[in-house]
């Protein structure tokens, strides 16, 4: 068989291709007589519409259904139901939400050879969209009229007059009436379009006066239900005229009350927009407070709740009975009333005492609080005669060293009395006098010092030295 191929190349790709061209061929035939496949392609839904006439509508005969000349189906069968035509039309499934239930169709023929489409025009208003199955009821359809039909309407004077009239214009354009009354036309174009515009104007008011009437309808059935609501409506306006009637005088007198109080009402006005300028920014500043009142009122009901039985049963009896008592104090709280503002005064000097015996000064002072427990003390030692000692007075005297320097210094006999140079010395009790007063006794047994004395480990001349001559030096 290849080898049959091979010699015979040129007639197998010559067979090949008319194959395939009568394949194209046959495709295009089936897709022009609207063969669909199945499985393949999704198939048509049928809609209906009802004609008083069907005449040359024949389904299989490639008439369409359109839709501002686009076609969107076609034409699959005829029926009659009832005496009336019902045609069936098969609708592309992607046109299913197109048509709506209040669109009028209109059979129409596409040439002088009555080949017949129906054109469907969307109605007025809204509505629904349509299903499949659906019927487009024979007031919303028109069926083609011929011209004889036009003609069967009139009588046979008029047809008579019109077959003279017809007559007699071919008569009138036979020798060059045509390009005459072609040029009449052309003269007329303005005219024609001013007629256009004007029946649109009157298209247009025939419209508002269909919608005026049947707004006029729909108010008078209104109306007419409510009948019994109108009657009390106008006696009810039959008394507040009366009344108005009746205060006329009053009105007269406010309407020429009103230019005043218009006036104060603009100065109060006036007056307010300050109030309204610092309204503004104070309600800016409340916000954040605002938004806190939410939380703020949980919390007080949690509070609340609790506190409440509280209030009842112990707190409100409590100032029911506390309530005489109250009356008889009030002369007192007079009085106290009176002497508050000489008590106030005492109290603050009171105040100011005891802020000074509790003032506790920085080391090493000390405040009166310390010296006052130190003099209790003391006191105890002083008059306590119940010891060893008899009738002899304990005394314990506490001081730093440098507070008994400058006892030592200042007080004239002090060293005979208190006897402060040993403790003065003594490295032990106090380091910074006893190297002052070692150092100083030095220099003055050198010659080199004139009579001073040590205080806090430096010399001050112009006193007394607090130490014997015969001080031994540390």
């Amino acid at each position: 068989m290849k080898r049959a191929i091979k010699n015979h190349l040129k007639d197998f790709l010559a067979i090949l291709a008319l194959l395939v061209l009568s394949l194209v061929v046959a495709a295009y035939i089936l897709q022009k007589e609207r063969l669909r496949l199945p499985f393949i392609q999704p198939s048509t839904f049928t809609m209906y519409a009802d004609f008083q006439s069907a005449k040359a509508v024949t389904a299989g005969q490639g008439q369409s259904v359109r839709v501002s000349g686009v076609q969107i189906g076609l034409i699959s069968g005829v029926s009659e139901h009832d005496g009336i035509a019902r045609v069936s039309m098969a609708i592309d499934p992607r046109y299913r939400n197109l048509i709506h239930t209040n669109w009028t169709a209109l059979l129409r023929p596409r040439t002088g050879l009555d080949d017949m489409f129906i054109e469907l025009q969307p109605g007025p208003g809204r509505a629904p969209v349509a299903r499949p199955g659906f019927t487009i009821p024979l007031g919303q359809t028109a069926p083609t009229v011929d011209v004889d039909q036009i003609l069967s309407e009139l009588d046979s004077n008029t047809r008579n007059y019109l077959e003279l009239l017809v007559n007699g214009g071919g008569d009138g354009l036979k020798h060059n009436g045509g390009s005459e009354l072609a040029q009449v036309f052309e003269r007329f174009e303005p005219t024609h379009q001013d007629l256009a515009r004007l029946n649109g104007a009157v298209a247009q008011r025939g419209a508002d006066l269909q919608q005026l009437v049947h707004s006029l309808a729909r108010l008078n059935i209104a109306l007419a239900q409510k009948q019994r609501q109108l009657v009390s409506l106008v006696d009810a306006s039959d008394r507040v005229f009366r009344a108005f009637a009746v205060q006329n005088a009053n009105i007269s007198r406010a309407v020429a009350l009103l230019p005043a109080t218009l006036r104060q009402t603009s100065q109060t006005l006036a007056d307010v927009q300050t109030f309204a300028q610092q309204l503004g920014p104070a309600a800016t500043s409340l916000l954040p407070a605002a938004r806190a009142l939410p939380a703020a009122n949980v919390a007080l009901r949690k509070l609340a709740v609790p506190s409440t039985p509280i209030l009842r049963t112990q707190i409100r009896p409590f100032v029911i009975a506390a309530r005489p008592v109250v009356r008889n104090l009030r002369p007192a709280a007079v009085n106290l009333a009176a002497a508050t503002p000489n008590l106030a005064k005492t109290f603050t000097v009171i105040e100011h005492l005891f802020n000074m015996l509790g003032y506790n000064p920085a080391s090493p002072q000390h405040g009166y609080l310390w010296w006052l427990a130190w003099v209790d003390h003391d006191a105890r030692s002083v008059f306590s005669n119940q010891d060893a000692n008899g009738d002899f007075r304990n005394l314990f005297l506490q001081a730093s060293c440098a507070t008994l320097a400058q006892i030592a210094d200042s007080i004239t006999g002090s060293e005979a009395l208190l006897n402060l140079t040993p403790i003065l010395t003594d490295a032990g009790l106090c380091p910074k006098q006893a190297a002052a007063d070692a150092a100083a006794y030095r220099a003055y047994e050198q010659g080199k010092l004139s009579p001073r004395r040590a205080v806090d480990g430096q010399v001050s001349a112009g006193a007394k030295l607090p130490f014997l001559p015969k001080l031994p030096a540390n």
